[in-house]
């Protein structure tokens, strides 16, 4: 669930986020998400305490212009039925049409239109975010965390954090306790870490046989 959006929502959404920066370079430089040493996790208050889940499957391509970060870009796309809270039956539910629906809705979705500096490596960054069939503009604030290594093993960080509110995607589900109050809470916190690396070559043509 990710909204990057609203003062409080600046957000797998990815929606990993993710995305610009400084240092020397002329043209914009392509990295990928290297999804099992990244993170779309997320949180929502369940009765007096906060369940935990991420995504399993995710990925995304970042285009770097290190001397001009305004013109850099990100697209992002989350599997929604890749979801884990660590509890088969909570899972399913949340699979189900009370809630992701990922038969209907089976990708989340980010696309940047907008990257804007905010201080020392940090940046909003601005896009169109698809949750359960439901597209708002929002903005998302991220925070580079630095390049590591050259060439084709250099890598690339990037975090995001923030809170979404489910019912302006249309997952309302809820129910409300005897006692007073309800069992889920409406805002879900969101994190998104992301290590990127340029991407790999394509492999050697095979020769043909005769």
């Amino acid at each position: 669930m990710l909204n990057f959006q609203r003062p409080r929502a600046a957000a797998l959404a990815m929606a990993a986020a993710l995305f610009t920066l400084p240092g020397p370079a002329t043209a914009a430089e392509t990295f990928v998400v290297d999804t099992p040493h990244s993170e779309a996790a997320f949180q929502v208050r369940h009765f007096v305490t906060k369940v935990r889940g991420r995504f399993n499957d995710f990925g995304g391509t970042i285009l770097v212009d290190r001397a001009n970060p305004a013109a850099s870009s990100v697209e992002l796309k989350i599997n929604a039925a890749s979801l884990d809270t660590a509890h088969a039956g909570r899972d399913k539910h949340l699979r189900s049409a009370d809630f992701f629906d990922v038969e209907k809705h089976p990708e989340i979705t980010f696309r940047s239109s907008q990257i804007v500096p905010r201080g020392q490596d940090r940046y909003d960054v601005t896009g169109t975010f698809t949750l359960h069939g439901v597209t708002r503009e929002i903005t998302v604030p991220v925070t580079f965390l630095g390049f590591m290594g050259s060439g084709p093993g250099e890598k690339a960080g990037f975090s995001a954090d923030f809170t979404l509110d489910r019912k302006d995607y249309g997952i309302v589900w809820n129910r409300v306790l005897d006692t007073g109050g309800a069992v889920l809470g409406d805002e879900v916190f969101i994190s998104v870490n992301v290590e990127a690396n340029p991407p790999k070559p394509p492999p050697p043509a095979t020769p043909a046989t005769r």
